[in-house]
């Protein structure tokens, strides 16, 4: 098979799909791979670690993507990336097409294999590609929402450790899944005053285990939220429904008990965002005011952290895209059923449940 990557388009997007480690597997396994001049800059890798590795640089994104069995990314597909597509293409990346009409009509109409990241389910229900991203997510979580809480970023000036004598910030987290895990292990490093809200009482009952009385657990239910969000400093959004929209736990009208200059992150705003108002930023303009709040919406955190994220990310898909490309993508999902999970559309079909219940488009079972 011939596998591609390209240099991401996402404006402040610097992972790159294929690291030059991942070439070298792909290559070993008796697979071609060609690599877009430049494309592991952002990331610290340059063109001679790639051809080290095995791989041949093309100069035209366009000659990539034409020549490419299967193309390997980080993102989704950008517009202007859409004449890219084409029929039996195996498009492999994070998609969050739930979220993102406009690019599931382009794929369904270009009949292209697109397995998501972020649907590849584990029998343990845990989520192996999207995990080494939420961890990334969630720490950085953590780090942002204490900047954004200084006064010089618009923050209410409050320091999310304290100091003797003074109480330190409350921090709530909504969602204790590998989101809100991390950046709750930061947060308590910190010395924040953290209260974890979910549903799973396995998971807060393993919280209050690890971190006893450093922490406060909640049953996540609308009253327990809006108590927690309207005395909070910092309010993470880490809830997650996979393949699913996220649900708008924060609402607008919790914002009037609120102090100003509070932040809230939104970490699931991959999927839509867990509030009323929210909607996408970038590196360069992360945040965005409603009512006096601060809301944090970069959809893609990780890609501040490049080096890191690429090789968590790559060390987490190359199983996968490896059986992809030794049996082909029918065998591959034969043999393994996480990945089956994984494919959202497949020649002109959308095999997502739960893309399909939020797009309202028709759902076909892959057999």
């Amino acid at each position: 098979m011939i596998v591609g990557t390209v240099m991401e388009r996402k404006k402040y997007e610097f992972r790159v799909g294929l690291a030059p480690s991942s070439v070298k597997e792909y290559v070993s396994h008796g697979h071609q791979v060609i690599v877009e001049k430049d494309a592991g800059i952002g990331s610290g890798y340059t063109n001679d670690d790639y051809e080290n590795a095995g791989a041949i640089i093309i100069d035209k994104t366009a000659d990539v993507w034409a020549k490419s069995d299967m193309i390997v990314k980080v993102k989704e597909p950008l517009a202007e990336e859409f004449r890219y597509l084409r029929p039996d293409l195996l498009l492999y990346t994070y998609l969050h097409l739930a979220a993102n009409e406009p690019l599931t009509k382009e794929l369904l109409a270009k009949h292209v294999k697109a397995i998501a990241y972020e649907t590849i389910v584990e029998e343990d229900g845990s989520l192996p590609c999207l995990a080494p991203m939420s961890e990334v997510a969630g720490r950085l979580a953590a780090i942002e929402g204490a900047k954004y809480l200084e006064k010089p970023f618009g923050g209410s000036g409050v320091l999310i450790s304290g100091v003797p004598g003074v109480s330190q910030a409350k921090v709530v987290i909504i969602g204790a899944g590998v989101v809100g895990e991390n950046a709750l292990k930061m947060l308590v490093g910190m010395g924040a005053a953290v209260t974890v809200l979910d549903v799973n009482l396995k998971k807060l009952t393993y919280l209050d285990d690890l971190y006893g009385n450093r922490i406060q657990t909640l049953y996540s239910t609308s009253d327990h939220i809006e108590k927690a969000v309207t005395e909070a400093d910092l309010v993470i959004g880490a809830v997650l429904l996979p393949g699913k929209k996220a649900p708008k736990l924060i609402k607008r009208d919790y914002y009037k008990k609120m102090r100003p200059g509070s932040v809230i992150v939104d970490v699931a705003i991959d999927q839509g965002g867990a509030t009323e108002v929210s909607h996408s930023t970038y590196h360069d303009e992360p945040t965005y005011v409603v009512d006096g709040i601060i809301h944090y919406g970069v959809a893609n955190m990780p890609g501040a952290v490049p080096r890191t994220s690429t090789e968590a990310l790559n060390h987490a898909t190359l199983k996968y895209g490896l059986l992809i490309a030794d049996h082909g993508l029918e065998q591959a999902i034969a043999r393994n059923d996480a990945l089956k999970q994984g494919v959202n559309c497949y020649q002109g079909d959308c095999t997502c449940k739960g893309v399909a219940e939020a797009l309202d488009i028709p759902y076909v079972v892959l057999h």
